[in-house]
Order: C-alpha cells, then structure tokens, then sequence
C-alpha cells in the first residue's frame, strides 16, 4: 500500500473523528478568502473552540458517511471548508456569520446538528441564537419567579398570623392590667 493512500485513511478518520463528536458542523464556500482573511479566522475559530479546516471533498463524503452524516455528501462541491465545534452547537454557525458580515467573504452552504441538513437560512437563524448560558439564565429566571411568588404569599400568610397573635397578646395583656 503507498504511504499516499495511507495518508488519506488517516485524514478521512480524522474528518470521521471529528463528523462523530461534533455538536454541529458548518460548511462554508471559501472561494474567494485571501490569506490574510483566512489566517484571522483560524485564529478567531480557535479563540472560540471551532475546529475551521479545508480537505479535499473527497476525503469529507468518505468521512461523512463513515460518520453516519452521509446527509452532507451533497454540499462537498466547490471550495469547502468545515467548522467544527464539540463542545457547542451556535459557536460554529455563529463565528462564520458574524466573520462573514464583518468580511464579506465566504458564504455558508449547510449546516449538520442532531442529525439534520440545515439549510444557509437555518444556519443563519442558528446563529441568531443567544448563547446557551443566556439560555440557561432565562430558564432559570422563568422557573424563579413563580417559586418567589408562592415564598411571598406565604410569608406574607405568616407575617398576617404573626400581627394578629401580636395584637391578641397585646390586648390580653392590657385586659390584664386593667
């Protein structure tokens, strides 16, 4: 076996490696991208735990169907670059969309989370997204607020019972003393 052959199994379990754990896959059209651009991307995908790559189309529909996201093969033509992120579904859809408005390079092409082909439309609107700590505040807050609620009403029952005992006591007493 030529050591180019095996060099390409190894990239295709790379990108099938990566297509497995990922928790959303971007593709974007970099046609077009100087290399000035591309290098501040890079670096922007990893300040923001995306995993930005170019591979030969190829080598990615053998990886995609490796990975059981055969769904994509039909979006690996043209100049493809993937973004990647494990940890967080938004990150990738949202460092290319905003790169892409600050830039006006690249165009997205599809998106793959939770098993699903998104659209460029569905990517954008993924992007849009707030992030998931943001997310998880809100809920939190919505979940708060009836529960304080319900602290209010009874504290209010008791401090109610507390006045009354207070004022019953007060006239037993001046009852007494009288």
């Amino acid at each position: 076996m030529s050591a180019n052959l095996e060099n390409k199994k190894e990239i295709v379990k790379e990108i099938s490696q990566k297509f497995t754990t990922a928790q959303s896959i971007v593709l974007v059209d970099y046609k077009g991208i100087s290399v000035e651009k591309a290098t501040l991307l890079r670096n922007k995908a990893r300040e923001a735990d995306v995993s930005y790559k170019v591979y030969k189309n190829t080598l990615a529909r053998l990886a995609a169907t490796e990975a059981g996201c055969g769904d994509l093969n039909e979006h690996f033509i043209g100049s493809i670059a993937i973004a990647v992120s494990e940890s967080d579904p938004i990150a990738p859809a949202k460092l290319l969309s905003t790169f892409i408005k600050e830039n006006k390079v690249l165009a997205i092409k599809a998106g793959y989370v939770d098993g699903k082909v998104m659209s460029a439309d569905e990517v954008e609107k993924l992007a849009a997204l707030p992030p998931k700590e943001e997310l998880v505040a809100k809920m939190l807050g919505s979940l708060n607020t009836p529960i304080a609620g319900l602290a209010n009403v009874l504290n209010g029952n008791i401090r109610g019972l507390a006045v009354a005992l207070n004022a019953i006591k007060e006239q037993k007493e001046q009852q007494e003393s009288a």
